[in-house]
């Protein structure tokens, strides 16, 4: 927009110097042109009055010099009777201009070598026309125009110079608030809430920042009261979730017990992470700094301890992968073991008694990829899958599973993709990035870009034979 006026008037201004100076400049020559013959004309007059005295030679010459240069003036006097025209000074008009203006009888001018000459006619005594005769220089002709002209140019060059200086104050005017804009727009977007633009400039702009700080200040009040809306519901559940810990407390020792035991202490802490992120003013999945962390492979032992005992309970066979060592992740714990209950969760839920499934943990030097697979009967659209898991859900599924295993994914600039897996079911992968700033190498959409670790692509399926742990 800056450039723009300064362009916009430089252009209006180089316009209007052009269609006024060129005319001036011309109008300045033709008023020195005047001038000069103006000139000449008064020192001709001034001889006119002595040829009504007398036409004698030597006081023509004294009259002559009088008037002012003689080098520059000249008379010519009737021939007499004889062929030709006499009279003082030199003769630069030809004789046929001094013929034409004797025939016409007023003043006229002739073009001569250097110049112009001013052949005024007049009457003697006797009834005869004299001739005289004024030699204009060129360098008379055009005396200060040069100059005028120079000022001319000057005062246009400082006319556009100044014009495009105000546009240019103008603009930075009009751009400065501009750009507020855009950076509260753009800082707004990176949910920093606190952004707010100044209310200057021009009369609009000040409209579009008030504008923009109420709409930010709506936002901000409309996230608070989904915060708070997200603690009060989950507060809700405190109730049930007690009941549910007094009769799990009941059912005695047993396998089934302890894990029923197991699953209201991990619900009940699931339900105080949700309060207490929901009155944090950031989401708590966060791409997480330097050195900060978990260790994946220990997720993946701990979780797969948990959910070995249902499996079990359903005949499912089941297998971990590359979790034998540790593999660090820029995630917090409790993030990356949401998402891994998310997407096993979907596979008791989704698949049938008796089906199979495994976790394959793959780390390499800029990334480490967690692979959850079924031999379950698949999912024919994964796009439908991951549009469900950004909100749209259907069959009795809330949609939440798939979106808290991307955003996980995406804090680390990783991402998350669905396609088929050697068990011929569904297989999830997840892409996190070890540093947390490039993204994610992408396969085709939809699909997944498999890479065996060496070690643990053949591996068979085997029982989990750690020792079972609380989760």
């Amino acid at each position: 927009m800056r450039w723009a006026l300064v362009k916009v008037s430089l252009a209006v201004t180089a316009m209007v110097v052009v269609a006024f100076a060129v005319p001036l400049g011309l109008v300045v020559r033709e008023m020195a042109r005047d001038r000069a013959f103006s000139n000449a004309e008064r020192r001709a007059a001034a001889v006119a009055p002595a040829l009504s005295i007398t036409t004698g030679r030597d006081q023509l010459r004294r009259v002559v010099a009088a008037a002012g240069s003689g080098a520059d003036m000249a008379v010519h006097l009737p021939a007499s009777g004889r062929t030709g025209a006499v009279g003082v000074g030199r003769q630069r008009a030809t004789g046929e201009d001094i013929a034409a203006v004797r025939k016409l009888g007023r003043v006229s001018t002739a073009e001569v070598p250097g110049g112009s000459a001013l052949l005024q006619p007049v009457a003697l005594s006797t009834g005869d026309i004299a001739v005289i005769e004024v030699y204009v220089a060129e360098a008379e002709v055009t005396n200060g125009v040069g100059t005028a002209w120079a000022v001319l140019a000057a005062v246009g060059a400082a006319l556009v110079v100044g014009s495009v200086a105000v546009a240019d104050r103008l603009g930075v005017r009009m751009v400065r608030p501009a750009r507020r804009l855009v950076r509260g727009a753009r800082e707004l977007g990176e949910g920093r809430l606190g952004a707010r633009v100044p209310e200057e400039g021009p009369a609009e702009l000040r409209l579009a920042a008030v504008a923009f700080n109420s709409m930010a200040d709506q936002v901000v009040r409309l996230l608070a009261n989904e915060r708070e809306l997200a603690a009060d519901l989950s507060h809700r559940l405190r109730t049930p979730l007690t009941v549910l810990r007094l009769n799990a407390a009941s059912l005695g020792d047993g396998p089934a017990a302890e894990q029923t035991r197991a699953a209201v202490e991990q619900l009940e802490r699931e339900v105080d992470t949700i309060i207490r992120t929901a009155r944090q003013a950031k989401p708590q999945t966060t791409a997480a700094g330097p050195g900060a962390g978990c260790d994946a492979a220990e997720v993946v032992r701990e979780r797969m301890a948990f959910w070995s005992a249902l499996a079990e309970d359903e005949g499912r066979r089941w297998r971990v992968a590359g979790a034998d060592r540790p593999v660090r992740v820029p995630v917090a714990r409790a993030d990356l073991a949401a998402a891994l209950d998310a997407l096993l969760g979907n596979v008791f839920r989704h698949t049938p008694q008796g089906t199979a499934f495994a976790v394959d943990v793959h780390s390499g030097e800029d990334a480490v990829i967690v692979l959850v697979s079924d031999a379950g009967p698949g999912i024919p659209d994964p796009k439908a899958a991951m549009a469900r898991g950004r909100g749209k859900g259907s069959d009795g599924s809330t949609g939440l599973g798939l979106d808290i295993v991307r955003r996980l994914a995406e804090s680390t600039g990783g991402d998350v993709r669905i396609g088929s897996s050697v068990l011929g079911g569904t297989e999830v992968r997840i892409w996190l990035q070890r540093d947390g700033r490039a993204p994610a190498r992408r396969g085709p959409r939809g699909t997944v870009r498999r890479r065996r670790h060496p070690r643990t692509a053949a591996l068979p399926f085997r029982r989990f034979t750690r020792p079972r742990a609380r989760p």
